[in-house]
């Protein structure tokens, strides 16, 4: 089942980062698709600061990866625009982290959803009018009770 999220502002992608933040634990996987400027990393920031983090979220593009530690559950904030492939993921070694950690991957789609079992994917876009769109797509029977409401 999709969800779909109008958001007018960057508050608005925050907003919904600190709701999706509420839902999340320890092994959590999410994967965020859209174009550059599609509100990836607000949404980020609105999930750190839902978990508790104190430290400011920004973008990883290019130290690829970076923890976040100090919230109820450490963040792991992945940048995989410039990896090329999942041989690049696994060099990464992620998955030594997931289990204890949220992680939150910005172009990851196809690189990094064998992290998890399941996982929920959150495609962003932003329309002509600069309204920013987010659509909530769970993959895995686990997410569907826990998205919340659009």
């Amino acid at each position: 089942m999709r969800r779909e999220h109008l958001l007018p502002t960057p508050e608005d992608t925050h907003a919904l980062g600190r709701s999706l933040a509420e839902v999340l634990a320890p092994g959590d996987l999410v994967v965020l698709v859209g174009p550059l400027g599609a509100g990836k990393t607000a949404l980020t920031q609105g999930i750190g600061a839902g978990l508790g983090v104190r430290e400011p979220v920004t973008s990883p593009t290019f130290v690829i990866s970076r923890v976040h530690r100090g919230g109820r559950v450490p963040l792991v904030h992945v940048d995989a625009y410039r990896l090329g492939g999942v041989a690049d993921v696994d060099d990464l070694d992620l998955d030594a982290s997931t289990d204890e950690s949220v992680t939150v991957v910005e172009w990851g789609q196809g690189l990094v959803e064998r992290l998890a079992d399941e996982h929920l994917e959150v495609r962003l876009d932003r329309r002509d009018d600069d309204v920013r769109t987010a659509v909530l797509l769970p993959h895995g029977p686990g997410w569907e009770a826990r998205l919340p409401p659009a």
